[in-house]
């Protein structure tokens, strides 16, 4: 096959597993989890490398910030006959109890932002894959790690989010940014929405798994508020449940 445009690769990858951080520098990070591994392209905001976890190939692709150029991601990584994804990213907490270092296992999304309405109406739910759930949440437990299993908002506008006062519409950004915390989201990203959709109406399985970076409401709240930027935890989870999905899928 052609290479796909954006993302610069073809099926000769290999892969039916991959790994899709945002930051295109975190791809060469998590590579470094993989055996073997090898850098294949980088294009735009689409870095791509490959690697081996249990015998299979496991590619790892950026995706850029927000939900269209993560959804261009998955549509042309699912060409190349990509069928598992797990986003490793960041976030901001929005519950108390959510602190710094804290890690996000997805289970679902709120659809505040613009992409997956252009895919199918307001009312389908952005939701996770329950079998990729169910790995990075056995993932997460083998390491040890403090996590939480819930929604989180995804939106399109970071600035949006932490500057709504000087919005146009701020008394409408704040007013949903309360009913969000009211209603039990835990955390605030860009990308999970447009992964969740997207892989659903092609039949793929998503997943995703958070670093969370610090807690606005906590520090609103003055709270202890620890920023946390390493990202391993949440890498060494997704590696993990990639491993639990290679072995279940055999």
């Amino acid at each position: 096959m052609e290479k796909q445009y954006h993302i610069n690769l073809d099926s000769s990858h290999g892969a039916k597993y991959a790994i899709v951080p945002g930051d295109p520098e975190r791809a060469e990070e998590i590579a470094k989890y993989l055996e073997n591994p090898k850098f294949l392209t980088s294009k735009r905001e689409y870095t791509s490398w490959i690697g081996q976890l249990n015998g299979e190939n496991v590619i790892v692709t950026s995706t850029g910030i927000g939900g269209p150029s993560a959804a261009i991601a998955i549509e042309e990584l699912y060409k190349t006959g990509v069928r598992t994804f797990i986003r490793v990213g960041t976030c901001g907490g929005m519950q108390l109890e959510v602190v710094g270092g804290d890690i996000i296992i997805v289970t679902g999304s709120i659809r505040s932002e613009g992409t997956t309405r252009e895919y199918m109406p307001i009312e389908f739910p952005a939701v996770a894959d329950f079998q990729v759930v169910q790995a990075l949440v056995q993932a997460a437990e083998r390491l040890g790690y403090r996590y939480h299993t819930g929604v989180v908002h995804s939106k399109d506008s970071f600035y949006g989010q932490h500057s709504p006062e000087r919005m146009p519409i701020g008394n409408e950004l704040l007013n949903r940014w309360d009913a969000w915390i009211k209603a039990g989201a835990l955390a605030s990203e860009m990308e999970s929405a447009a992964l969740f959709c997207v892989s659903s109406y092609l039949r793929a399985r998503a997943g995703c798994v958070l670093n969370v970076l610090w807690n606005q409401e906590r520090a609103r709240a003055h709270l202890d508020n620890p920023h946390h930027m390493d990202n391993t935890r949440a890498i060494t989870i997704a590696i993990e449940a990639i491993k639990i999905l290679i072995d279940r899928d055999k």
